[in-house]
């Protein structure tokens, strides 16, 4: 669908802020990615919904996105329709030692509310980048926890456009994935339930793994975070690290000195950049080490 056809399907629909030719880069933590044909951003369920069903009726491509912390975008950028869910779609509440959030909502905030109520369970998610529709996703975890270890249930949209509530044990969370990328779920709400501990205790926690965070990872540039997935039994940092790679350069793209786990944007890197630097890493670390590192981060877009 043309461009002019777009603008006329989606002008005076209650689906949120809407977008035309709009860059990626201004929606991704990797700031890389060329346009997008049209980006969504619903500042309600309903209007989320509505904008899925008018994309599935028109057999429209559709993308949908969190905060985009964990985005390799094509310089080409995107056809179709992206829709971002996240500002408007962040409600947060608590009940006892329950906390209900939208998908929209920060896993960051999420992690201050908990600690704000003296709830425990949740302290290592505190500095995720991302949304927690993302985390629940691709169940996302740092410093010996996962998200499956505090979902106690999500509500998702399935692709018959069903609102559909799901267990824990139905969402099917196993490293960086779940049901939700099986089924090509959308992911509305979820809730998780932690302890009751100790404010003072939990801040402190929290400080710790924060000043971890900020020591050993090169927060301070763009990146989509962990590049590779961990591999059984090794570190792919370190894998790097050993190859001889730490601070290696490709154009605009770094692995960054600080941890070789990290492609870093050093000087407005292009998609091509990054991939061909990791293309690089992961050739050196297969033959020295006959190990094969697969790409945390999702690649997506055009070229």
């Amino acid at each position: 669908m043309d461009n002019g056809k777009l603008r006329e399907l989606f002008s005076d629909k209650n689906i949120g802020e809407i977008l035309f030719d709009e860059p990626m880069k201004n929606h991704t933590s990797f700031k890389i990615g060329g346009p997008a044909d049209v980006l969504i951003i619903p500042k309600s369920e309903e209007q989320l919904i509505n904008t899925v069903k008018l994309c599935r009726e028109n057999k429209l491509e559709t993308y949908i996105m969190g905060n985009g912390s964990n985005l390799l975008v094509g310089d080409g950028g995107m056809r179709g329709v992206v829709i971002k869910i996240c500002d408007g779609l962040n409600n947060i509440k608590v009940h006892g030692n329950k906390i209900y959030c939208q998908a929209g909502s920060l896993i960051t905030a999420l992690s201050r509310k908990a600690m704000e109520n003296s709830l425990t369970g949740f302290e290592f998610a505190n500095g995720i980048p991302g949304t927690m529709g993302g985390a629940v996703t691709m169940n996302a975890g740092a410093y010996g926890g996962e998200m499956k270890d505090v979902v106690i249930s999500v509500r998702v949209l399935d692709m018959k456009n069903n609102i559909v509530e799901y267990n824990n044990q139905d969402m099917n969370f196993r490293y960086r994935a779940s049901r939700v990328v099986d089924e090509n779920l959308i992911v509305l709400s979820i809730e998780i339930e932690l302890k009751e501990g100790n404010y003072e205790e939990i801040k402190a926690i929290m400080k710790d793994l924060t000043e971890k965070r900020t020591s050993k990872q090169p927060l301070e540039l763009p990146s989509g975070g962990s590049t590779f997935k961990r591999p059984t039994g090794y570190y792919a940092g370190k894998l790097i690290d050993d190859a001889g790679l730490r601070g290696l350069r490709h154009g605009g793209a770094q692995v960054s000195e600080k941890h070789c786990g990290f492609v870093v944007n050093v000087d407005n890197a292009t998609c091509k950049d990054v991939l061909e630097l990791i293309s690089v890493v992961q050739k050196t670390v297969r033959d020295k080490f006959d190990v094969d590192l697969e790409t945390e981060i999702k690649i997506i877009g055009e070229d």
